[in-house]
């Protein structure tokens, strides 16, 4: 990759763990200054040396996604850090699992708060900004099963939907200002939070083809191509990096 993210500054939500903190750091690599982003402060504080010690620029702001003011100074600080963000990756998410049936309203709030008002708030807060200044980038985080009918994954399904939807309505709101918004479609990928569900992330890869789990650079990889002038003309995407398992 020749992107050089040098003099910008980009804010990684979720990003002291998976795809989250590959991404900060492989943007870091690039040059950028990344805002690390997460509730706990030991693995953020960890995330952050660990990109300074290979010559990366990084700071930790805590922050709790459920809760809108929390939200606004997470924007606050991080515009005060980086003087500006220039790259706002909505990464941060949950994925309970379960019967529709068996949901209640407060697993629907939970869900939705973290996978769709958090990122609506933290753009409203950030890519006005960007607008103004004439360039931005916006990576959401959607998943391979947004669109494909999964037994027990209503709400974490539906609510990436939305997320969907939302990049195409904010890509027409602001690609005219040179802000472009497009989205990742992570597959099964190997980290800490699906490590709990086993043989099952191996069944949703079963007969792909890739035929196997991903990576989280993989995926960060594809985001930081989104974020980079390289995809100066790509606008309102929402690319799969699921090993082809949306082709099943």
């Amino acid at each position: 990759m020749t992107a050089d993210l040098s003099g910008r500054t980009a804010l990684v939500t979720g990003s002291t763990s998976g795809i989250g903190r590959a991404t900060a750091r492989l943007l870091a690599s690039l040059g950028a200054h990344v805002i690390v982003s997460g509730r706990n402060a030991e693995r953020g504080g960890e995330t952050v040396d660990g990109i300074r010690a290979a010559g990366g620029k990084a700071d930790f702001v805590a922050a709790d996604l459920n809760d809108l003011d929390s939200l606004g100074s997470l924007a606050e600080r991080a515009t005060e850090i980086g003087g500006q963000v220039d790259i706002l990756v909505n990464n941060a998410g949950i994925y309970p699992f379960g019967a529709s049936s068996d949901a209640t309203a407060a697993d629907f709030d939970a869900v939705y708060d973290a996978n769709v008002k958090a990122p609506f708030f933290l753009t409203n807060a950030l890519a006005p900004a960007m607008a103004a200044r004439g360039h931005g980038a916006v990576v959401n985080f959607s998943t391979a099963l947004a669109t494909k009918g999964t037994a027990g994954a209503s709400l974490y399904a539906s609510s990436k939907a939305a997320v969907e939807s939302l990049t195409k309505v904010w890509s027409a709101e602001y690609g005219p200002s040179g802000v472009r918004v497009n989205a990742v479609k992570p597959g099964p990928i190997a980290t800490e939070g699906t490590a709990p569900y086993g043989d099952g992330m191996d069944a949703f890869h079963a007969g792909s083809p890739a035929g196997r789990l991903g990576q989280p650079d993989e995926v960060a990889a594809t985001v930081a191509f989104l974020v980079s002038d390289d995809a100066r003309y790509i606008h309102g995407a929402v690319i799969p990096v699921d090993g082809g398992v949306g082709t099943l």
